[in-house]
């Protein structure tokens, strides 16, 4: 599959879980390399540590491998979405170069507030929402992985309050 096809794919995929008014955005760093690995792919058999921590952490249910589908609809009706500030998997670019087409996006998406998913994330594009006026959370959240699971919890807990505020 070519990138275009790729990304078209998780697109299509995405659109499914869309919320129609998108109360709470959730902005990681870009989608995994590994095709069969996505946030909104419903048969997602390992390396699956983002979504579980969301569903964890906004639904406050245990996520299993039979049960994404139906916690996927209950993040989208509870107006939560998650977009990637790179559209395609991480490359080596840096990311600052697509923070403006991430904030059209999130003028798009109009939600009423934001989390930053990932250092990496929050570094590159924390101040320029700030600037253009979006209602993003000053919390650096690090990624699930390479030990930071409490961390990550914490932290995700504190943006998920600052957000419910």
């Amino acid at each position: 599959m070519h990138a275009h096809q790729e990304r078209k794919r998780r697109e299509q995929a995405a659109a499914r879980y869309r919320p129609e008014r998108v109360d709470l955005l959730l902005v990681a760093e870009a989608p995994p390399g590994s095709l069969d690995r996505y946030f909104y792919f419903e048969d997602v058999r390992e390396q699956d540590a983002l979504f579980r921590y969301v569903a964890r952490g906004v639904l406050g249910e245990q996520p299993t491998r039979e049960n994404k589908r139906e916690l996927l609809v209950k993040v989208k009706e509870q107006g939560v979405f998650l977009i990637d500030l790179k559209t395609d998997p991480v490359d080596g670019s840096p990311l600052g170069q697509y923070v403006p087409d991430l904030i059209a996006r999130c003028r798009e998406l109009n939600p009423r507030v934001i989390i930053l998913i990932k250092a990496t994330v929050y570094d590159a594009a924390y101040w320029p929402l700030k600037k253009a006026g979006l209602p993003v959370i000053d919390e650096r959240i690090p990624f699930p992985g390479s030990g930071q699971q409490k961390n990550l919890e914490k932290t995700f807990s504190r943006a998920l309050e600052a957000a419910r505020a």
